[in-house]
């Protein structure tokens, strides 16, 4: 990902303005992204993404709250919304990690770092002094577990159901090693791990049990997302790079290397078959693949504004969910072939999105200075006359 290594007084999201963005965008990613604008024409680039129908409904308008503010930090970092159920979100405003209820209608602050961060448990590796000011660059929330990542490398791990930070390090003092991605997951063992994705081209694999470090993989480029398999025998790596990879989950080696994007991809998601996949690249096309054959993308669906900067699938599949940087999120009906989507426009910035797990719901982060909210999207079901029978 591009180096970026803000001052003192750029800590605050909400404080970059949606022109800077954007021209921000556009000096680091000329021709929108999509590489040398001499290699691919526009009718060619056309020519190869899918066309699909606008008008889907599959989820509805619920709500939009401004009673929280979504901030993000890095404009290529955009995962720091997670969903642990249709009623409960997490998601970062400056300083502080907060849960939103969409049942009570309030916000609880979970992790405040913009003071010392110092653990309250003794665990190997732990930073006995603990951390300062820490700037969050990325995060995941699921059983029970926080994990958040900063920019200087910076770790820490915190358990809802406690009132302090159980732990906190350093995952590398690289001087570009921004933590990019994390991803809480149960090992093919039962187990619950977690793996970062780093700038020192780094992914690390830790146990939530003792947090012990059991897996460091180095790839040759900076790492910038990272998704395991359902099956938690491949993890799919992107980064910088315009080619993904797919990489035994143990070993960490190559088994498929990923050709057809332009440019460097910051989203991946797996289905839940462990059979497609995606990726999301700033050349604003999302890629479909297929385990079976890497050689060549299934599908390439097409963003409005530039980069996908997050992907989700729903838990029963049916659904897939991406995010371009602004203004649009688009959800693809995967029974349908990915022909038909619904489109759901607004103004502002991503900090990101998550489906919850029960894919009743979908959390959208806007982060704009003066418009930020929370939007909650509800799932819309078909009820035939013989269901009430039942």
């Amino acid at each position: 990902m591009a180096q970026y290594q803000p001052d003192d007084n750029e800590y605050a999201a909400d404080d970059y303005e949606m022109a800077d963005y954007s021209e921000d965008l556009e000096d680091e990613y000329p021709n929108g992204g999509r590489g040398d604008a001499d290699s691919e024409s526009d009718d060619d680039y056309e020519a190869v993404c899918k066309r699909t129908r606008k008008g889907g409904n599959f989820y509805e308008f619920y709500y939009n709250t401004r009673a929280v503010k979504p901030t993000i930090v890095h404009f290529q970092l955009r995962n720091l919304v997670w969903a642990t159920s249709k009623h409960d979100v997490y998601l970062l405003s400056d300083y502080s990690v907060k849960h939103w209820s969409t049942i009570s209608r309030k916000e609880t602050e979970i992790l405040n770092v913009a003071g010392a961060i110092v653990p309250s448990e003794v665990y190997p590796g732990n930073l006995e002094h603990g951390l300062q000011r820490v700037q969050i660059s990325t995060m995941a929330v699921k059983d029970n577990l926080l994990v958040a990542g900063g920019f200087q490398g910076e770790l820490i791990c915190k358990f809802l159901d406690r009132s302090d930070v159980s732990y906190c390090s350093m995952l590398t003092y690289d001087e570009n090693g921004i933590t990019n991605a994390v991803e809480i997951y149960h090992s093919s063992s039962g187990a619950n791990h977690f793996m970062t994705s780093s700038n020192d081209r780094g992914v690390r694999v830790f146990d939530t049990e003792r947090f012990s470090l059991i897996g460091h993989f180095s790839f040759r480029w900076p790492v910038n997302h990272t998704s395991i398999s359902p099956d938690k025998k491949l993890v799919l790596v992107v980064g910088d790079g315009a080619e993904g990879l797919l990489s035994d989950c143990q070993t960490g080696r190559t088994v498929a290397t990923l050709e057809g994007h332009s440019d460097y991809s910051f989203a991946s998601a797996w289905h839940p078959d462990g059979r497609i996949f995606a990726t999301g690249n700033q050349d604003s096309t999302c890629r479909l693949w297929d385990v079976r054959n890497t050689k060549t993308s299934l599908e390439v669906l097409k963003g409005h504004l530039g980069a996908i900067r997050s992907i989700r699938f729903s838990s029963d599949g049916q659904f897939m969910a991406m995010a371009e940087p602004a203004d649009f999120v688009h959800i693809y009906d995967t029974k349908d072939n990915y022909n038909k989507r619904q489109e759901i426009d607004f103004f502002g910035e991503i900090a990101g999105i998550s489906v919850s797990p029960d894919a009743e719901s979908i959390f959208i982060g806007v982060a704009d200075r003066t418009y930020g909210s929370l939007l909650v999207y509800s799932r819309q079901h078909e009820y035939f006359y013989l269901d009430s029978l039942i």
